[in-house]
């Protein structure tokens, strides 16, 4: 006899005396032979939610890496002070005149209150400005979480200690006030405080700053990994066969924490983002006119601009606000497709 059976994937087949048909025998050959990877990336496409959070995101990545073409396109650069290239377009407070900001065919977001820059193209480079910095950042503690968390877990002993108690010590430290604090301090290092900063040491700093504070929860995390895995079995077999512990961390560990370290890298990204619009903000970060999100927000919570143009702060805001919720949303995809138990 006969009965139909579903397989995973979509599509029935057929049980024939109780054994499976040969197309169901085929496709579990096909579910056997798929690797975690493809597991994990089927996973994921079956999630909306995480799917149209990676295509935001990666609209957002694009508009930076292509900000100086879209500046092209357009036809207009952050850089041009229209309040001293086009009067008629300011009243004498430096308001535009036209309502909401200016916003009109030439002017897709307005200008700035004050010295008249181009609002769009000043989002557009300020959101390339925000996430090289913060790209730059992840990278760096993701490197530092790897070496000092890895080797901790695995290694133990005295190296487990050390590390472990430089991490407690770190932890003690106020993160944001930390950040403001030594945000003058590193860049004295770079330049004399008589003399102009330039923006490439600024960027330096923030890296700087944000990486010293950044790299303990990942490397905690990894450490506790790593100690988990060296008392497998497949550890202690490559101790027997003679490998070296290097081999065996580059081999054995590294490919077993992928999972944790993408997961929190997805969480960690858009941590800096905020962090570094933050210190802009508060004037210790990225200064103009150089475009940065942060830098955008100081400028609308001004008096001039409060009180004349509340459309300023809209685009902006918005913008880093889908692109937190659909980082952190993507973050959550990724982990649900790395273990399947996990449930929202």
């Amino acid at each position: 006899m006969t009965s139909p059976i579903d397989i995973e994937g979509g599509g029935t087949s057929v049980v024939v005396d109780g054994e499976p048909g040969p197309e169901a025998k085929g496709e579990a050959v096909k579910l056997e032979g798929r690797s975690p990877g493809q597991l994990m990336w089927l996973r994921f496409r079956r999630d909306r939610t995480g799917v149209i959070s990676a295509y935001v995101v990666g609209f957002f990545f694009l508009v930076g890496l292509t900000a100086p073409l879209i500046a092209k396109l357009y036809g207009k650069n952050p850089y041009t002070v229209y309040a001293d290239e086009r009067p008629d377009l300011f009243d004498s407070a430096g308001v535009p005149v036209q309502p909401n900001g200016g916003i009109s065919s030439d002017f897709w977001f307005g200008l700035e209150p004050g010295n008249g820059y181009d609002v769009f193209t000043k989002l557009v480079y300020g959101i390339r400005t925000s996430l090289m910095i913060s790209v730059a950042v992840t990278v760096a503690v993701v490197v530092t979480g790897i070496l000092l968390g890895v080797a901790a877990g695995y290694l133990g002993g005295r190296t487990d200690y050390f590390i472990g108690r430089v991490i407690d010590f770190l932890l003690a430290f106020p993160a944001q006030l930390f950040f403001i604090a030594s945000m003058p301090v590193v860049v004295s290092l770079f330049v004399s405080p008589r003399d102009e900063t330039p923006t490439y040491v600024r960027v330096v700093a923030l890296i700087i700053v944000q990486w010293f504070l950044g790299w303990m929860g990942l490397g905690r995390i990894l450490r506790g990994t790593a100690l988990a895995l060296r008392e497998r079995e497949f550890i202690e077999a490559a101790r027997v066969s003679g490998a070296s512990s290097w081999r065996i961390i580059r081999k054995e560990i590294l490919p077993n924490v992928v999972t944790p370290l993408l997961v929190q890298s997805t969480y960690l990204l858009p941590n800096f983002v905020t962090a570094e619009a933050g210190l802009s903000y508060l004037g210790v970060g990225i200064v103009e006119p150089t475009p940065d999100w942060g830098q955008m927000f100081s400028k609308a919570s001004t008096q001039l601009v409060m009180e004349n143009d509340i459309t300023y702060m809209f685009f902006p805001g918005v913008s880093m606000i889908i692109f937190v919720v659909a980082f952190n949303l993507l973050g959550d995809s990724v982990r649900d497709a790395f273990d399947p138990k996990t449930a929202r």
